[in-house]
């Protein structure tokens, strides 16, 4: 049956929409934008910031575009002195108890209510009431909330419970004191907060960032016995660039590696390796806990964000985990072991720093059982967005860096490991693995289609030398509650499956460059990053993990072969229950 198309004029403008689409949408399609807060499509349609307003003929007061929909003959102005003096008024009652230290703000110049301020001519002190008091939570590793920056938009709120379901923060009380906060006011570390930093993605302002690690990282590299070493996720190449204005999907490798460079690193090396490595180990466990009657499913354990949820939610699950350290650990772990020995440095005096699209990877080195050469494996962690400022802190002009490549031996990694930054890439790295080692014939097509795309549930079944193995691949906590549902209920009859904690996987991690309500309302960032990723695996001569040269050679030198007693000491970990802590 074909869809109802509805007639209506926007300032005098005949446009013709489908049903059911909102005044904003409509107007959107018809190349007029109508401002908005605290409207993200699908997840915060609630009407409460006021700022999207406009006039409906007929109608007695002013509506809330974003969430009133269109009507046959409706008429609609969208720049009325009415309109616009509303939205002007609304904005400058949000500025009146707004901290405006807006100059020392990380979120200067990507601020969308400093944005909004602008376009609309708003007087930021127009009216000055009485504040309400603001409430600072620094305890987490990975999270900063300062609530003076707050407009209670309830953005955060609404990915916390719709996307990543884990509901750990609320509007307390009401009126001009709401403010947004946990359970009885108790900081992020002490609630089931799994790491995300998808509430930093959806917030308009400055109210939360990422803790800021740039001047450890700049105390390190300026100190003359220390030997820093730093790595780069996949993810993070194809976003870098977004930070100095190139368009989104943009693979900056070349110059992010002269960057690094530039700022002092001895080192600049590529988590694609170790995630090269973590296939290894991973795709090996895999085939043993099939042969040995192993817990099955196996889940992956690259995502600490996903970790950190199991261990939260579901700890009668955790045998399901694999044991395999995140990439990002495996690196470090090789680093203070295997590379230490090998240049005849003490891992003390290593400090080893990774650039990440992710939060949770700032909580992940802080866990038990990551010290594989008796000290961290990973130091700090900055994220995409922290490396940018950092660029730019050492005054280098990114756009006009010549572009080199990474340090070897732990520069190269294969096509395999560099789709890790998308969901299903982990999984199509292990399948690449898997079916060579377990049919010893090469694979005519690399690319596993069935584990591709952003959708936030994939099943796939693949026939392995006479083996079938049932797969599935989810991103999104939400949708990685219900896998543990069937899982826990015996519902699910899968062997192998990939969880990313972030939606689409690391290109949309908690630490990546910021993209505003109107780019995620009505853009495709996510499908682009995806892209570049898949775009330059295609290019690569090197796309299977057990080919890499590199990792053929640090298990010939050091670990032995994949799973060796060796491997595990220093490629695997363990997990807690913290449901009861």
């Amino acid at each position: 049956m074909a869809e109802k198309i509805i007639n209506l004029k926007i300032n005098g403008i005949d446009v013709q929409v489908k049903e059911g689409t909102t005044i904003l949408q409509a107007a959107r399609e018809a190349g007029m934008k109508i401002p908005s807060l605290c409207y993200l499509k699908g997840i915060n349609e609630i009407g409460a910031c006021r700022v999207c307003v406009v006039e409906v003929k007929g109608a007695r007061s002013l509506v809330a575009s974003c969430v009133h929909p269109v009507s046959e003959g409706m008429e609609v102005t969208t720049n009325s002195k009415k309109v616009l003096d509303a939205r002007r008024k609304t904005v400058e009652l949000l500025l009146s108890d707004h901290n405006k230290d807006c100059l020392s703000c990380t979120r200067n110049g990507q601020c969308e209510l400093a944005e909004i301020s602008t376009v609309l001519g708003c007087e930021a002190r127009k009216f000055m009431g009485a504040a309400p008091k603001s409430i600072k939570d620094t305890s987490s590793e990975w999270l900063v909330r300062d609530n003076s920056k707050c407009i209670v938009c309830k953005r955060c709120i609404a990915m916390c419970k719709k996307i990543q379901e884990v509901s750990v923060i609320d509007a307390m009380k009401r009126g001009h004191e709401t403010y947004i906060s946990c359970a009885f006011n108790q900081g992020l570390s002490e609630v089931e907060c799994a790491a995300c930093g998808q509430c930093i993605n959806v917030c308009p302002t400055g109210a939360l960032q990422e803790k800021d690690d740039i001047a450890k990282v700049q105390a390190a590299i300026a100190d003359p016995t220390k030997h820093v070493v730093v790595a780069t996720a996949p993810a993070v190449r194809v976003a870098i660039g977004e930070e100095f204005g190139y368009e989104i999907g943009t693979n900056q490798e070349g110059k992010m590696v002269t960057a690094l460079r530039y700022m002092g690193f001895d080192k600049v090396f590529d988590i694609d390796f170790s995630a090269d490595l973590t296939i290894m180990e991973e795709a090996h466990e895999f085939i043993s806990r099939v042969k040995n009657g192993g817990k099955l499913p196996m889940f992956t354990s690259c995502s600490p964000g996903w970790v950190r949820y199991v261990e939260y939610y579901y700890p009668e699950l955790i045998g399901n985990l694999s044991s395999c350290k995140s990439p990002q650990q495996m690196f470090g772990a090789v680093i203070k072991t295997y590379y230490a020995e090998k240049n005849n440095i003490d891992p003390k005096d290593i400090v080893m720093v990774t650039i990440m699209p992710c939060t949770a990877k700032k909580f992940e080195i802080t866990r038990e059982d990551q010290n594989a050469g008796g000290v961290p494996d990973i130091d700090y962690v900055l994220t995409t967005r922290e490396l940018a400022r950092f660029i730019k802190r050492n005054g280098i002009e990114f756009k006009a860096l010549p572009e080199k490549e990474f340090d070897n031996p732990f520069g190269i990694g294969s096509g395999a490991g560099l789709i890790f930054g998308v969901t299903g890439g982990v999984m199509e790295a292990a399948l690449r693995t898997a079916s060579e080692v377990l049919t010893g014939k090469e694979l005519l097509k690399l690319e596993f289609d069935d584990v591709r795309g952003l959708e936030g549930v994939k099943e796939a079944k693949y026939n392995l030398n006479g083996l079938e193995v049932k797969v599935a691949v989810v991103s999104g906590l939400v949708n990685a509650k219900a896998l543990c549902e069937k899982v826990k209920n015996g519902e699910a009859d899968y062997h192998f499956v990939e969880v990313m904690c972030c939606p689409g996987g690391c290109l949309n991690g908690g630490g990546q460059p910021l993209v505003n309500a109107d780019t995620r309302n009505f853009g495709n960032y996510r499908e682009l990053r995806a892209n570049a990723l898949y775009s330059s695996d295609k290019k690569m001569v090197l796309r299977k993990s057990h080919e890499n040269p590199y990792i053929k050679t640090a298990y010939t030198e050091y670990f032995g072969e994949p799973n060796s007693h060796k491997a595990h000491d220093i490629l695997h970990t363990t997990y807690v229950n913290r449901k009861n802590k």
